[in-house]
């Protein structure tokens, strides 16, 4: 095999990024000082790996496709290596990279290793782009098809055909193309449905050319945040003509833009509503499944070492949309741990919601206080707390502590609050808009990971409340039935050796072990606190 290395010169990108009835730690270590460096920028920033290995089909189009990269790179001040070593695949290489482009890829192109240096890459934030046949690579591992969304499996002649703009999903990829458009190509038909969990850029229409169809939806490009990363994946890319194409370069680039994190999909400005029949605009992760629970997979009765139902396997349906008076109505039965989970990553947003108990509780918790949870700036993989939940600050819905805040796994922050001690000596915190900022994570050298309501205001069991998170770039404040009762500052999240500034991320609604409804679930763009807030 042929190994070679281009390069040219770019500048950096930028990276960003329960309700758990915790209980206290008994740490007894003395609190450390917490003044992490936060990590927005570094030298590796701007790196691109375009890779175009080949173990199948070899598409002549791949110099072209490099070249239109190089130039690009040059256009836009990136640095770009490419290369067709499989080698390069080690996790210290990797993490160089902010974007991996595979360029039409095909085959078995990486040993386990490398794939396991490729899934820690994409874990700590990495991005991805797939051109084309990077649908016809890595076929016989799990990871990679839910990554990539979809395996080649045939395809009809080369031939324009008319492709759907799904303007909907407000991604920068698509802005510039009309509702819809003719493209010549080679048109992939998919081994199954393109996986659910994906956004779809492009799609498709199967009346508008001849031979094999997949006689169903065929999406055709599509962009999801996956297990910590950022995919965009685009089935163009076949000819060489079409790395000369002004319109595909520009889908390309904002592509690649997005997956290097320096732009992002925009909420509408007037909001959006969260709920519909179908939850569109969720995934579901389920955790695993307690001793008590009729089903018939793998159980145990630690649910928090158990193995995870994963993505989108609801069987139980935990998670549904009932109807009530005419309304739209999230019921969580919470029989079994799990997550509802947004598609998309949000940032500077007004997140606003109704509530209320069920009268159903579920083992483990049969004893305990009804309790769920609504987690937000998730990062990184799923099932990193507790094999359920993402990492990700939390927003706590349970009787009697409705607004507290948790930091889960590795994303954390400050809390201004007061410090008090409990009768056997331990420490706990309480929000006060005039306490000490108070870094809070259930780590070493920290004395909590939580922080309680300033205030008492949730009504009584059976009856709606009205839920509110404030989000702006690292700082966010919760709110019960109008009243404010905690805040957070400096979120952050450890990562990949770092600590970096969280400001995004996606929205967990938690099933834990009791029943819950949700409804008037809104989300709205915003750009400075309101001005009810300054006082704070």
């Amino acid at each position: 095999m042929k190994n070679f290395l281009l390069s040219i010169t770019i500048i950096g990108c930028y990276m960003t990024l329960s309700s758990c009835s915790i209980k206290p730690h008994n740490n007894t270590a003395k609190p450390i000082a917490h003044s992490q460096t936060l990590i927005q920028n570094d030298s590796n920033e701007d790196k691109i790996l375009v890779f175009s290995k080949t173990n199948g089909w070899r598409h002549k189009s791949i110099p072209s496709g490099i070249a239109a990269l190089k130039k690009m790179g040059l256009e836009n001040n990136w640095h770009i290596d490419a290369t067709e070593d499989s080698l390069q695949f080690n996790y210290e290489n990797l993490k160089k990279y902010k974007t991996l482009v595979f360029v039409n890829t095909t085959g078995d192109i990486l040993n386990s290793q490398q794939e396991q240096a490729f899934k820690r890459y994409i874990n700590e934030g990495g991005g991805f782009v797939g051109i084309h046949s990077a649908s016809d690579t890595e076929h016989d591992w799990p990871f990679y098809a839910q990554l990539i969304g979809g395996h080649f499996k045939s395809h009809p002649a080369q031939q324009t055909a008319t492709l759907k703009v799904h303007k909907e999903n407000n991604h920068p990829s698509i802005a510039h193309y009309g509702d819809s458009f003719q493209k010549f190509d080679e048109w992939y038909n998919f081994k199954k449905p393109v996986v659910s969990h994906v956004n779809v850029l492009l799609e498709l229409d199967e009346s508008s050319y001849t031979g094999e169809r997949m006689g169903i939806k065929h999406p055709i490009a599509w962009y999801h945040h996956f297990e910590g990363g950022r995919i965009f994946f685009t089935g163009m890319g076949h000819t060489n003509e079409t790395f000369e194409d002004a319109n595909f370069l520009k889908h390309l680039k904002e592509g690649i833009l997005w997956a290097l994190h320096k732009t992002h999909v925009a909420l509408n400005e007037k909001g959006e509503n969260l709920l519909d029949k179908d939850l569109k605009k969720w995934d579901v992760w389920m955790g695993g499944v307690h001793t008590s629970v009729d089903l018939d997979v793998e159980k145990s009765k630690d649910v928090k070492t158990g193995k995870p139902l994963g993505l989108n396997n609801d069987p139980k349906k935990v998670f549904s949309i009932i109807e009530e008076d005419g309304e739209e109505i999230l019921k969580i039965t919470g029989e079994i741990y799990g997550g509802l989970t947004t598609k998309n990553e949000y940032r500077n947003y007004h997140f606003k919601t109704q509530f209320k108990w069920g009268d159903k509780k579920w083992e483990p918790r049969l004893n305990d206080k009804r309790d769920s949870g609504i987690l937000y700036h998730a990062k990184g993989p799923h099932g990193a707390f507790w094999n359920v939940w993402m990492a990700s600050l939390e927003f706590q819905v349970q009787e009697g502590d409705c607004g507290d805040f948790i930091a889960l796994g590795n994303v954390y922050g400050d809390v201004p609050a007061e410090r008090k001690v409990r009768s056997n000596g331990s420490p706990y915190f309480v929000y006060s808009p005039t306490g000490k900022n108070t870094p809070l994570k259930w780590d070493t050298g920290f004395e909590s990971g939580q922080a309680s309501k300033s205030i008492l205001n949730e009504n009584p069991n059976g009856q709606w409340n009205t839920l509110e998170i404030y989000c702006l770039e690292n700082e966010s404040i919760h709110l019960v039935n109008g009243k404010v009762v905690n805040r957070v500052k400096n979120a952050r999240y450890n990562v990949a050796g770092k600590t970096i500034p969280v400001n995004e991320g996606k929205i967990q609604i938690q099933s834990e072990a009791a029943e819950v409804y949700y409804k008037n679930m809104t989300i709205t763009p915003i750009n400075n606190f309101p001005k009810k807030f300054h006082k704070l």
